[in-house]
């Protein structure tokens, strides 16, 4: 009895969610979800077809594992979107975080390149996924794990060339994990592959 106590005293932690809200540099307020506690953090920026709560099983996974998780709501404006992703980044400094990592899928991910090379001390650890293609990662000097669904592809064709080509560019330590299927970003977490994605997270999350 007293072990399901614990299960469920656990449990509820994980699920436990507020709803916050804190200023842009440029200007906008951003809205997000917060899970979990703790001094490590993570954002976690949405692909184009998601919104901030499609990460609640992640996020959740997250504060099961010790980390304070913010999944983000955009501001309808796409110009400057790096700036979301950073405000999120100082919310969490300035609230105790003593580091904080990014994950961002498709154009989130694009978005948070955006942010680590605009501020290459304030992310700690990036991950990308099936994003990338359009920012080279030079500046910041932070661990970056890349992944993608090998056959995963848009309207220009597959977007393994580009990506690749971005991660050969970018600065060490890094990982590209390539995975079988096509299923893009955050829909990887649908298919029988979504654990594994979450673990290979986890684990660069919390490597020393």
């Amino acid at each position: 009895m007293k072990g399901a106590a614990v299960i469920f005293i656990l449990a509820g932690i994980a699920s436990a969610q507020q709803s916050i809200s804190f200023p842009t540099q440029d200007g906008g307020m951003i809205v997000a979800d917060l899970y979990g506690k703790g001094d490590r953090a993570v954002v976690l920026a949405h692909g184009g077809r998601f919104n901030k709560e499609s990460w609640k099983n992640q996020a959740q996974t997250l504060a099961a594992s010790g980390f304070r998780a913010i999944a983000i709501e955009y501001r309808s404006a796409e110009e400057g979107r790096r700036f979301d992703i950073l405000a999120a980044v100082h919310y969490l400094r300035n609230n105790g975080a003593k580091s904080v990592s990014v994950v961002g899928a498709s154009m989130g991910g694009d978005y948070a390149a955006e942010a680590a090379e605009a501020e290459p001390a304030a992310i700690d650890r990036l991950v990308l996924l099936a994003s990338g293609a359009y920012t080279p990662l030079i500046k910041m000097k932070g661990p970056k794990l890349f992944i993608l669904a090998r056959d995963d592809a848009n309207a220009e064709g597959p977007r393994l060339p580009k990506i690749q080509a971005q991660y050969e560019k970018a600065a060490q330590p890094k990982k590209f994990v390539l995975l079988d299927g096509s299923a893009h970003a955050q829909f990887l977490f649908e298919t029988a592959q979504g654990e594994r994605v979450m673990q290979e997270i986890l684990r660069f999350l919390t490597a020393q």
